[in-house]
């Protein structure tokens, strides 16, 4: 589904990407785990299209989307949950929503979007004329998912979606990114938490400094000794 090749990415002089390779198959969940500053948001700033690269290409469903613009991508089916949720707080819940279908002009579908959203998350709908400054961390994380959602993704960017949730909303934001998979859509995971984003993934990748440095299997990368007492905490 997603193939980047060879992806170096700068900012001003100083390189941030350094030739990433990565491929996503279709149903996946695959997460990217490393430290602060290892290059993880960049990376999807640019599959996104809010970023260019200087070297490299990135394909979705066997198209080169490298040039195109962010909302081109978004058209295509590729949606990004940002780091720090970044809704709009003096816009309602359901105008967040409305604006994540910005792209769509199927009003009936858009409906059903609507309907989909507030059964996946019923927070949202309790809260849905409530000015979205004023939801509590975790409502925020659902509403900047939820959004993400509305513009139908074929495959969603979550960046950190559990950052600075109590542990017991965590559990609840993992659960339902496994949801959201099992609906069909392709999930590529940026998440702190690795032991828990390893624990819904396919497989995962992990950064070190710009470059990818170890791929496998989630369940490998959960018992390998080396992740473990980088990334784990053991």
């Amino acid at each position: 589904m997603l193939q980047v090749c060879n992806i170096s990415t700068y900012y001003g002089n100083i390189q941030a990407l350094k030739e990433i390779d990565l491929e996503i198959k279709e149903g996946e969940i695959v997460t990217l785990i490393g430290s602060n500053g290892a290059g993880k948001t960049t990376l999807l700033k640019t599959i996104s299209g809010l970023i260019k690269p200087k070297t490299g290409s990135v394909k979705f469903n066997g198209r080169q989307i490298t040039s195109l613009d962010a909302p081109e991508i978004v058209k295509l089916g590729i949606s990004l949950s940002p780091e720090g949720r970044q809704v709009f707080p003096k816009m309602t819940v359901g105008e967040n929503l409305e604006l994540g279908a910005f792209i769509r002009k199927d009003n009936k579908e858009i409906k059903e979007s609507f309907q989909r959203i507030y059964e996946l998350f019923p927070r949202l709908h309790e809260r849905k004329n409530q000015v979205a400054g004023t939801l509590s961390g975790g409502e925020q994380q659902m509403l900047a998912i939820g959004r993400a959602l509305m513009s139908k993704p074929k495959l969603l960017l979550l960046d950190e979606p559990s950052l600075g949730l109590a542990p017991m909303l965590v559990e609840t934001i993992f659960e339902l990114i496994k949801e959201i998979n099992q609906q069909g859509i392709t999930i590529l995971l940026i998440e702190q938490n690795a032991r828990m984003a390893l624990m819904v993934a396919n497989r995962g990748y992990v950064m070190e400094t710009g470059k990818i440095v170890l791929q496998d299997d989630a369940i490998n990368l959960l018992e390998s000794d080396g992740v473990r007492k980088a990334y784990l905490g053991e």
